[in-house]
């Protein structure tokens, strides 16, 4: 049986050696090195990097999956810990480690206690970070067949207490997407702009109507904000007017319906703008996340687990504005997600400085295995 000195021997081994989305090959063989040492039935690879370990129970019953992300962030780290990042410009600096390390400790739990009834799945999935991570897996064969009945996972929260648990049933956190704007025109001597097509009122005209959109608040059943996050147009000369521009917007919603009904204004927007000034325009999106909506009945099995650990918790009145890709699982399985509580004194997620605290690794895994004690014995 591990001890909590070996989960945190775990986690520093993965801080020290970080790997970016979908090459976290070292990662994931880490985790794998670790798990086997308790012997799943199965240990199944799955989209890129990603692993599943299953352990089988005696007598048929659910399949519990509890999920961990592989990745860590393309952020040079500053911290003076002694395992600080050894691959220069990469850090865990939103806590995967630590998530990882929760996940695989169950193992040594489940050895010791393995399933009446059912299965449980370990997942390690790739590429959170960069949101295809977890549709790659949702959609994959490898993962059909392992598909469960409930999942769960859980992300570290910095300014919360720590060790305290937070719920929320619905929508735990965002809907958001990245839309790209192209407009395609023509270009002339900046001395004849007559003689071109220039994006530069469309680009006006784009940035009043967007504001618009996420302005009509009437239209929406909750929060519908769009951000303009970059500009470009033409090329970086004095002689020669714009032929073509780019406008990249951040969409985010608390609903999946109202983001769908965002996208489509925006898009009403941007057609209109680009007629009107004779250009060609392309729109796509990137880093696509769906609103993260919890399952109630899995979120009553969090608070009964939560209780039974004894770990302080509230409900929180409004969704994170920030968006987790463990989405894709909760659009077609039941699930539950929960916010772990990493210090009031904690860096921000995203931070050079952040350092994922080992005194709360105790606290997720005790809720991971009180459900797997309620589900799964």
């Amino acid at each position: 049986m591990s001890t909590i000195q070996d989960i945190i021997e775990l986690r520093h081994n993965l801080h020290q050696h970080p790997e970016i989305s979908n090459r976290e090959k070292q990662t994931s063989a880490r985790i794998s090195e670790f798990v086997q040492r308790y012997h799943p039935d199965k240990t199944i690879d799955i989209s890129h990097t990603g692993k599943a370990f299953v352990f089988e129970g005696k007598n048929p019953g659910p399949t519990v999956m509890f999920r961990a992300e592989l990745d860590a962030l393309p952020i040079l780290e500053h911290t003076d810990v002694p395992y600080s990042s050894q691959n220069s410009g990469v850090s865990h600096a939103c806590g995967h480690d630590g998530h990882m390390s929760m996940v695989a400790g169950l193992a040594p739990f489940i050895a010791e206690n393995r399933p009446e009834k059912g299965r449980v799945v370990l997942l390690f999935q790739p590429a959170e970070e960069v949101e295809q991570g977890a549709r790659d897996v949702v959609e994959s064969a490898a993962f059909t067949d392992i598909a469960p009945d409930f999942i769960f996972g859980l992300h570290n929260i910095p300014g919360i207490p720590k060790g305290e648990i937070v719920l929320r049933k619905g929508t735990f956190s965002a809907a958001s997407k990245g839309m790209i704007i192209r407009l395609t025109g023509k270009t002339s001597h900046a001395a004849e702009p007559e003689n071109g097509i220039s994006p530069v009122r469309a680009i006006e005209q784009i940035i009043h109507g967007l504001s618009e959109v996420a302005e009509n608040k009437s239209a929406f059943n909750d929060l519908a904000l769009l951000t303009i996050v970059h500009i470009r147009m033409g090329e970086v000369t004095f002689g020669t007017t714009p032929g073509d521009a780019e406008v990249m917007v951040t969409l985010r919603a608390y609903e999946n319906n109202d983001m769908q009904k965002m996208t489509r204004l925006a898009e009403q927007v941007v057609e209109k703008a680009a007629e009107s000034e004779r250009l060609q325009h392309v729109i796509s999106y990137v880093e696509d996340f769906p609103a993260l909506e919890n399952d109630d009945q899995c979120v009553d099995m969090l608070e009964d687990a939560v209780r039974k650990t004894g770990l302080a918790f509230g409900y929180r009145e409004q969704p994170f504005k920030w968006s987790e890709d463990f989405s894709y699982y909760t659009q077609k399985y039941k699930g539950g997600f929960f916010g772990l509580g990493s210090g009031t004194d904690q860096p921000q997620l995203h931070n050079p400085e952040f350092n994922f605290p080992d005194d709360i690794l105790g606290a997720g895994m005790n809720i991971f295995q009180a459900l797997y004690k309620m589900l799964l014995t």
